[in-house]
């Protein structure tokens, strides 16, 4: 059983990945009820948060059906990071999380995200300094290097370990790679196999099918799995992969109602958080997942990106049920 401090997370435990303007507090909702075990906030900027800027303060949301949850922030000055954890204890969160992984430019520019792996004594000291300024667990999200030829996680796992980490997710990629070519997961399993590690260690990219969260389990040895984009849109991808490491078998997919309430479901919770405008806007990048596979579905995918009318959004979710009831899926 893998433990996060005193959180006890399940064998091999599913946790949603932290991504900006996905993992909101409607999408946590629907990926929770499908079976995630931990979920994390979107990432904050720890000077967001001492500015107290609107957006930032907003992610703080957390709500009990969520747990355990995390928020994860991120930075590279020491006083800020310091001043944001204090922020971040207020709403009441399980855990915090260190992003030292993100690989977009307007955080990297600042040596924050994965910039910070061009200096892990910084990036140590950080994560110490956090530490003894919370009695909350603090967790760390990294990539394996900056680039190919510095790849040291073996050695910086154990040295964010060794100042108190409680546990660490490692997606199979370095900074320059970004999102492209295959995330190595073979790293991660070194991390893992360090007889010197005894945190749990999560493995993140490209865990896309529920073959692939089992290849995770069993092939690299990993305590459990973060999973980002296969979720987006698909919030049923965690109750898969977990009906398929108890039988062996593929989940039937979900029907088109099913897609439906889902979308609709998830609509509206947007709206009711973050307000009209927002909720409709940020919504979308969902949709196309949501209805994958569906054939001949341009027109009703245009209708649901471009509506800025959440009336509109819904009856485009009624055309589409009534149109396809029935379809079948893969």
């Amino acid at each position: 059983m893998a433990k996060i401090g005193d959180i006890d997370v399940g064998k091999f435990p599913l946790l949603l990945a932290p991504m900006e303007d996905v993992s909101d507090p409607p999408f946590r909702a629907l990926c929770k009820e499908q079976g995630a075990d931990v979920v994390y906030t979107e990432f904050i900027s720890s000077e967001g948060l001492i500015r107290d800027a609107a957006k930032s303060v907003m992610k703080l949301d957390i709500y009990e059906k969520e747990r355990p949850v995390g928020i994860q922030i991120f930075g590279a000055n020491l006083d800020s990071m310091l001043k944001s954890v204090e922020i971040v204890e207020a709403s009441g969160p399980d855990i915090i999380d260190i992003n030292f992984g993100c690989p977009v430019k307007k955080v990297v520019s600042k040596g924050a995200g994965a910039g910070i792996l061009k200096d892990i004594d910084l990036m140590v000291s950080l994560t110490k300094a956090m530490v003894e300024h919370t009695k909350l667990p603090i967790t760390v999200k990294t990539r394996l290097g900056w680039d190919h030829d510095s790849i040291k996680i073996v050695e910086v796992a154990e040295r964010i370990q060794d100042v108190g980490a409680k546990a660490i997710a490692i997606h199979g990629r370095t900074r320059a790679q970004m999102y492209k070519g295959n995330a190595d997961w073979k790293p991660i399993a070194e991390v893992k196999n360090n007889p010197r590690m005894h945190i749990p260690v999560f493995g993140n990219g490209d865990v896309d099918t529920p073959e692939r969260a089992m290849e995770m389990r069993d092939q690299y040895g990993l305590d459990g799995a973060m999973i980002g984009r296969a979720s987006i849109g698909y919030p049923w991808f965690f109750k898969e992969v977990k009906y398929y490491f108890e039988t062996g078998e593929h989940l039937p997919p979900p029907t088109i109602e099913e897609r439906v309430i889902a979308a609709r479901r998830h609509l509206q919770m947007a709206i009711d958080w973050k307000g009209e405008k927002l909720g409709v806007f940020e919504t979308r990048r969902h949709y196309t997942n949501y209805f994958k596979g569906i054939p001949h579905f341009k027109e009703y995918r245009t209708k649901m990106v471009t509506s800025d009318h959440p009336d509109d959004v819904f009856a485009a979710f009624d055309e589409v049920q009534e149109k396809f009831s029935g379809f079948e899926f893969a």
